[in-house]
């Protein structure tokens, strides 16, 4: 939120929130569906590589861009 100016937070907010609740909603079918094929943790393992490719994505995308708050790191 740092990278946001302050009157566009609320905005960037719901664009980010929408999406991640609405993906939430269809885990669970998807996780009980794998399970139900195979007793390995196979959710688990998707989840934390689909974690990890995000985390990955916003590094990369985001590297040059500095805070617009001192003291946010």
């Amino acid at each position: 939120m740092a990278v946001v100016p302050p009157e566009e937070r609320a905005a960037a907010s719901s664009v980010t929130n929408v999406p991640r609740s609405l993906a939430a909603g269809l885990a669970p079918l998807i996780a009980g569906a794998l399970l139900e094929k195979t007793s390995f943790g196979w959710p688990l393992i998707i989840g934390g590589a689909l974690k990890a490719a995000y985390d990955l994505a916003l590094l990369v995308q985001f590297r040059k861009v500095a805070p617009r708050e001192e003291g946010v790191r």
